[in-house]
């Protein structure tokens, strides 16, 4: 019979059951600094394992709910079987064959990958490479890091574009001017906090991912993904109410969560429509001010993890736009509202599309609250929206779009409707994966006039770049890219 192991909590660190005398460092006070410096993100189960992200600097950091909860509800520890029982365990195998092709293959490997960890290195310093990879360097050093990987991706674009016969070329071989990377407005917080990153790992059959949102204002969310496997309702139930039991009367209640959520998931990630977020406690919301606007935020609507950055963004999202008085401005894959409703000021009308029809809600009522009335919000497909709301397209107002889609980029169809509307002169692109499927979306805005692809429109021209450092110690940046013709 295989035992079960408790989880363990990392070196430094305890949960309430290993602080009772294993020789493991406390747990942060309630309301310490310590508890103070978790900020937004996930802590998501990978491989059967919880990682608890500083949303902050995106590198591991201590998270309480999850530590507390797998000591409360004393969750079964399940291994991975190693590689060799594996292949061992296959029918009709050469076992001792295959063996030998995986020491080839490492023999192979002479040279280590840049960014892999050493024989002979902790689990700290593996989790730290693999998680945030630029950890080692000083901030400068990374924020340069970060300007080179930018400049490969608009060598490569002008590169594209040159095969297609647009000539944007720079001296310095980029399509357009590259700024340098606006630095992390959480980096000094980060270099202050006395405590240092961590994970947290334990394996289980059913407690899938834990995602942890917090807000300036105080407020905290916490929403659990749950994999029912074969449990029945009442064994569901049951889990549930030792969930919230536990965060409002047991050990976890020094979160002091605001909203506790519970979703059922056989999926990797489920939309409120197709598995809906069951609140267990607290508040259905919770609010956030960005560039003195308060805004409310749903369980599964999108909303920047780094608050103070995103406002430094938008900022300079308002200042490109150029939008004067007369203005239309197009915030499509909107959110919540936050780029069309703090820009709103700036222009006569903002339109924004979003799928997700809980962010919606919240545009919705962003807008009213904030006393905001010249802002409508569409709900659905920015492909099914958008092309029906251009082709009908007939004021003499100037359009100004702005884009902020998932790592996935736009919809064709979404592409091909600003490309061909001719009010759109100015063209902003948000993008967190640009060397991804942005770089189709950037080929099909700069092309020449293609009628096969219906792409019938003048060309967009790439203007300027700025890359802004959301994730410090990742190799990531948000770029945002200006189109103009």
């Amino acid at each position: 019979m295989r035992k079960e192991r408790r989880p363990r909590a990392a070196p430094g660190l305890a949960c309430a059951e290993h602080s009772e005398g294993s020789g493991s460092g406390p747990l942060p006070e309630p309301g310490s600094a310590g508890c103070r410096a978790l900020r937004r993100e996930v802590c998501s189960c990978r491989g059967g394992g919880w990682w608890a992200c500083c949303a902050a600097c995106r590198g591991a950091a201590p998270l309480i709910p999850t530590m507390a909860l797998s000591w409360a509800l004393r969750l079964p520890c399940r291994h991975l079987r190693p590689l060799s029982a594996l292949l061992r365990s296959l029918p009709g195998r050469d076992h001792s064959l295959l063996t030998e092709k995986t020491a080839a293959k490492q023999k192979e490997k002479k040279k280590p990958r840049k960014g892999c960890s050493l024989p002979g290195s902790s689990w700290e310093e593996r989790l730290a490479n693999a998680v945030t990879p630029l950890w080692r360097l000083p901030y400068q050093e990374q924020l340069q890091v970060k300007y080179e990987s930018q400049r490969k991706i608009l060598q490569t674009l002008a590169s594209r574009l040159k095969e297609l016969g647009v000539d944007v070329q720079q001296p310095d071989g980029l399509c357009c001017p590259l700024q340098p990377v606006v630095p992390s407005c959480y980096e000094d917080f980060i270099r202050r906090s006395p405590l240092d990153s961590c994970i947290l790992f334990h394996e289980g059959g059913h407690w899938r991912e834990l995602v942890v949102r917090t807000t300036s204002r105080g407020h905290t969310m916490a929403i659990v993904t749950f994999h029912p496997q074969e449990l029945g309702q009442e064994a569901l139930a049951m889990q549930k109410a030792l969930l919230k039991e536990f965060f409002t009367c047991g050990p976890g209640r020094v979160c002091a969560l605001t909203s506790l959520y519970f979703q059922e998931s056989t999926m990797t990630r489920c939309s409120h429509e197709q598995s809906p977020f069951q609140l267990l406690h607290g508040e259905p919301h919770i609010f956030e001010e960005v560039l003195g606007l308060k805004f409310r935020i749903s369980p599964d609507a999108f909303f920047q993890v780094n608050t103070g950055g995103a406002e430094v963004l938008y900022q300079a999202v308002g200042e490109l736009s150029q939008a004067g008085g007369d203005t239309v401005l197009l915030d499509i894959c909107c959110g919540t509202g936050t780029i069309g409703l703090s820009l709103a000021h700036r222009v006569s009308k903002v339109i924004g599309i979003e799928v997700v029809a809980k962010a919606i809600e919240d545009a919705r009522w962003n807008a009213a609250f904030n006393g905001i009335s010249n802002c409508e919000f569409h709900g659905g497909k920015a492909e099914a929206v958008l092309p029906q709301l251009l082709s009908s397209w007939e004021g003499p107002q100037p359009l100004v779009a702005v884009v902020n889609p998932s790592r996935a980029g736009l919809h064709y169809r979404v592409v091909r409707a600003i490309r061909n509307c001719k009010s759109i002169r100015r063209l902003l692109y948000i993008s967190c994966k640009p060397e991804g499927e942005a770089m189709r979306n950037f080929l099909e805005l700069c092309c020449p006039p293609n009628p096969q692809k219906k792409l019938s429109g003048e060309p967009f021209t790439p203007t300027l770049v700025i890359p802004f450092d959301m994730f410090p110690h990742t190799v990531h940046c948000e770029l945002v890219l200006l189109f103009t013709r």
